[in-house]
């Protein structure tokens, strides 16, 4: 599944061969031979493709053809950007004084020596590529033309969508949920007897979404004091849920640099003689002595206090509850049938596409009661009535995929197989976040620009209205969940198993939360923790976001260490150093010509920026808020830095 990348990929490179842009930066550099033979090279790998992606399924060698074909467009891209960047260079040192001309055409990236290093290069690539070429004789490949699959269409009504709380089929368990809540006879809810019911079930089938109706319930909400809602995911660490406990009872972020004896004070003054219920959503942790840790935290509430857990794992049922477990079924057919028309179609508009209703049974049968599946689904078919692409979902080889325990759903790749290009890069893109992290709108938007990702046949469209647009495609489309909308921006999360799908698609290409394991990894979230620069893969030199997060007393310090990073990712085009602490930003920082997007946020040591940062002639956003000891920016960035969004607010 992750290369079927390859085809859109050479798409995207040839395109930019072929542009007006690239003919120019041809003539100019006396390149477009070069560029010609390129493109001949791409044209004829990218004839097999369509049948190669087929046939990696039964044949590994052509996985990893097909990867290192991947490789060489990456790398033909960064060529390109190479082009792009010494352009840039031009125009900015055009609007200088003619002494930094003087002293630019000086230095060793005059004409001369940029042309000759530039055809070394291009030599290079072309002789991989040529390689890549020869090899596929190999395989016996033919040549075919892409079969058209991407039925989304731009535009779509937002009638069928529903709400996370507007669930179908799941009255009874809510009133089973409810009467356990009410219930004074299951347990006393104070000392060590506090209640605890664990929701099980496979994922997707709907155990956060009876959890959020329950936890929303008007009888829930009179009865209980506190309602206190906490995301688990994998990772079980003791300290971090004190902290999202007490977030979520008092509001309060001012605890995170408090250490375990402080958090329990807070946490026993807010809860303490309080009817609360909590939800621990998404559990996997099996090690029952941190279960007693976090549940003898907890034993201070007042009469009648409930838990409530969420997991996959009968193990952890088996160690969370206090109760019989409860195991969700799946939905029946007549409820995910009732689910489905109400996704694909406006209300009452099915009696109008009958022949569609009899196909859409056909697909529900095949999502075998998993609501998340028969939503993503019906999301997906509600911008077409065409009879094809229907049947196009029906008849997939998808659902014939013999399936182990919690695959990723054939319905999630059959919705992600339908995306277009553009939307499929940028869901990509979010495989770099840990799963269950929460990101808004903004950030993603200014992420994806710096990767290039954001499209538009209007000129005039600004990045951000590109970037919320295709927020909205996912959302809709069930890719991402709203956690929260703000006036300015909104906050989404990717349930757990659209991010196995995103990882899935990417493999290779991206390493999330300290998952390296090879050196061609283009996106890389590395946690600060404690973390050395031995631990990063070799070989980082196609490197383009690196994203360093920090918690507490943990924060990324070392000057030296981000100098390290740097000096191994030459082609980064994100650095996101978010609630750091070093005092200086390297001087080497200038050297990475391709840097579009940095961000220092919320480091409030540094107290100036290194005036090599004025060579970042590419960069379109610095984020300098709650870095309240920078005054003032280097004075030649406006010459430098063209449309550079900068922000000085504070947290």
């Amino acid at each position: 599944m992750a290369e079927a990348f390859a085809a859109e990929v050479a798409a995207n490179v040839l395109a930019k061969l072929s542009s007006a842009a690239f003919q120019q930066i041809g003539c100019f550099w006396d390149v477009q031979d070069e560029f010609e033979k390129l493109r001949d090279v791409l044209m004829a790998i990218k004839a097999v493709l369509v049948d190669a992606e087929e046939q990696q399924n039964h044949n590994r060698e052509i996985t990893l053809w097909l990867q290192k074909f991947k490789d060489g467009c990456y790398r033909v891209e960064d060529l390109l950007d190479e082009f792009e960047i010494e352009a840039l260079r031009r125009q900015v040192m055009e609007r200088g004084s003619s002494r930094r001309k003087v002293s630019r055409f000086l230095s060793g990236s005059n004409s001369l020596t940029f042309r000759l290093r530039m055809g070394r290069k291009i030599k290079k690539v072309k002789d991989m590529l040529d390689e890549i070429e020869s090899n596929k004789s190999r395989f016996h490949l033919l040549e075919r033309h892409h079969r058209v699959r991407n039925i989304i269409h731009g535009q779509r009504e937002t009638y069928s969508f529903v709400k996370t709380s507007d669930v179908i089929g799941r009255d009874e368990d809510k009133e089973n949920m409810v009467a356990f809540l009410m219930n004074p006879t299951d347990g006393d809810g104070e000392g060590d007897d506090i209640p605890v019911l664990a929701i099980v079930g496979i994922g997707g089938i709907g155990k956060t979404a009876l959890a959020q109706l329950v936890f929303n319930d008007e009888r829930v909400k009179t009865h209980f004091w506190l309602r206190i809602w906490v995301c688990v995911a994998e990772d079980f660490d003791v300290k971090q849920l004190m902290i999202k406990i007490i977030k979520s009872a008092t509001g309060t972020t001012m605890c995170k640099d408090m250490n375990k004896e402080e958090l329990h004070k807070v946490l026993r003054d807010g809860l303490k003689a309080k009817r609360f219920l909590i939800v621990l959503d998404d559990v996997w942790n099996e090690d029952k002595r941190k279960w007693i840790e976090l549940k003898d935290l907890l034993t201070i509430g007042g009469q009648g206090c409930k838990i409530i857990c969420t997991t996959r794992s009968h193990k952890v049922a088996a160690i969370t509850s206090t109760v019989p477990q409860y195991d969700l079924e799946h939905l029946s057919y007549e409820n995910s049938l009732s689910l489905f028309l109400r996704l694909a179609f406006k209300e009452g508009e099915e009696v109008q596409h009958k022949n569609l209703v009899r196909i859409g049974e056909g697909i529900v049968r095949k999502c075998k009661g998993v609501a998340l599946a028969v939503k993503t689904l019906g999301s997906l078919l509600c911008s077409t009535r065409v009879e094809y692409d229907w049947e196009l979902v029906r008849d997939s080889e998808i659902w014939k995929l013999e399936q182990k325990e919690n695959d990723i759903l054939p319905a999630l790749k059959l919705s992600y197989d339908h995306l277009p290009w553009h939307l499929k890069q940028c869901f990509a893109f979010c495989s770099v976040f840990p799963k269950d992290f929460e990101f808004n709108s903004l950030q993603l938007t200014l992420l994806w620009m710096a990767n290039g990702f954001l499209q538009s046949s209007n000129e005039n469209e600004e990045p951000e209205d590109i970037g919320n647009r295709y927020i909205h495609e996912l959302w809709s489309r069930s890719f991402f969940q709203q956690v929260e909308e703000g006036v300015f921006y909104s906050t989404f999360k990717m349930h757990d198993l659209v991010h196995d799908l995103a990882l899935s698609v990417v493999q290779n290409e991206v390493n999330s939360f300290n998952h390296c394991s090879t050196g061609n990894v283009r996106h890389l979230w590395l946690d600060a923790s404690g973390q050395g620069a031995s631990t990063l893969p070799n070989n980082l030199d196609r490197l383009q976001s690196l994203i360093i997060s920090s918690h507490e007393e943990q924060k990324a310090s070392s000057e030296s260490l981000i100098a390290d990073y740097i000096s191994r990712s030459k082609h980064l085009r994100v650095l996101h150093l978010v609630d750091s602490s070093f005092e200086q930003l390297p001087n080497s920082i200038g050297y990475l010509k391709h840097l579009r997007y940095l961000s220092i946020y919320g480091n409030g040591n540094i107290e100036r920026l290194p005036i090599s940062i004025c060579n970042l002639q590419s960069l379109q956003t610095l984020l300098l808020g709650g870095c309240r000891g920078i005054e003032a920016l280097p004075k030649d960035i406006r010459f430098e830095i063209p449309d550079c969004f900068t922000d000085f607010g504070h947290q």
